[in-house]
């Protein structure tokens, strides 16, 4: 299973570090990503990174803002998100095991709420 946690309320021009543990499995030798799905709206593609870390993707409304990071040591990815925006406000969630990178994944994972205040 993937948890996703670390949201919260935020103001704009925030930031928040959210975290994606897997138990059960492990995330190091997979690629992983992370979404978010707004109320009312499709699931969003955020952010990808492959099992090592070395190639990350982002969606344009995100690049230059959020940063994906992961440990591998500690079976985690992370979204660091800076300079939030009101319409960054959506469940977000990670997936893992790629089936076709970076858009789509085997598993996905329990969300976590991010709310922007303007």
């Amino acid at each position: 299973q993937l948890q996703a946690s670390g949201g919260g309320l935020v103001q704009a021009g925030g930031s928040l570090r959210l975290s994606c543990a897997a138990s059960g499995r492990t995330l190091s030798t997979y690629a992983a990503g992370w979404f978010r799905q707004a109320p009312g709206k499709e699931r969003d593609f955020v952010a990808a990174i492959i099992w090592n870390g070395g190639t990350t993707y982002y969606a344009d409304s995100v690049k230059g803002r959020f940063t994906i990071s992961r440990d591998n040591a500690r079976s985690t990815v992370y979204l660091q998100m800076n300079s939030l925006k009101p319409e960054d406000t959506a469940v977000y969630f990670c997936a893992c095991e790629s089936t076709d990178w970076p858009y789509k994944y085997k598993y996905y994972g329990q969300g976590t709420q991010v709310t922007v205040s303007s």
